[in-house]
């Protein structure tokens, strides 16, 4: 029983000598205990100098351009370098043309009362028995009802031509 508990006594004085010594814990400030994880990313945005950055829109502001073209840039074969330029600012214009057009509708919403009060909706749900279920249809270029419908669909008048084409 000695011999155990010598034995026992020598084992712990061991293993306490490869224990590492406890240090006292760090001090910490009351910001960095009270900043949530979400705060930390937060606070790490790159776009932070710039305000408006991540609004739509602000693409505009950006300076943001096709690239030059050099003696050593791609032209397809059969245009100059002159064509293909052009064609280049074409598209770049048509594209912010595009981007503008967009940027215009951007935040305009409709409202779901006057969407739901003009959908007809009622109590009883009799809108659920309307061949559309209150949607809104968009329209088509042809009359699907089944209806006969002796009116012409088209007339060949165009917005640049002022009369019908005479037919002879």
């Amino acid at each position: 029983m000695k011999v155990t508990a010598l034995f026992l006594a020598a084992t712990m004085a061991t293993a306490s000598a490869f224990v590492p010594a406890s240090t006292p814990s760090s001090t910490t400030s009351a910001t960095q205990l009270n900043e949530s994880l979400f705060k930390k990313i937060a606070n790490m945005d790159l776009w932070a100098p710039v305000a408006d950055s991540n609004n739509y829109g602000a693409r505009a502001k950006k300076a943001v351009k096709t690239g030059a073209l050099s003696d050593r840039s791609y032209v397809p074969t059969g245009l100059t370098k002159a064509q293909y330029e052009k064609i280049r600012a074409e598209a770049d214009k048509k594209k912010a043309a595009n981007y503008q057009r967009n940027v215009a509708k951007a935040g305009v919403f409709e409202d779901y009362t006057e969407f739901y009060t003009k959908r007809g909706t009622s109590v009883g749900g009799s809108w659920m028995k309307l061949p559309n279920l209150g949607h809104r249809m968009a329209k088509t270029k042809y009359d699907w009802s089944g209806e006969k419908n002796d009116a012409p669909t088209w007339t060949g008048v165009t917005a640049g031509s002022k009369a019908a084409p005479k037919k002879k």
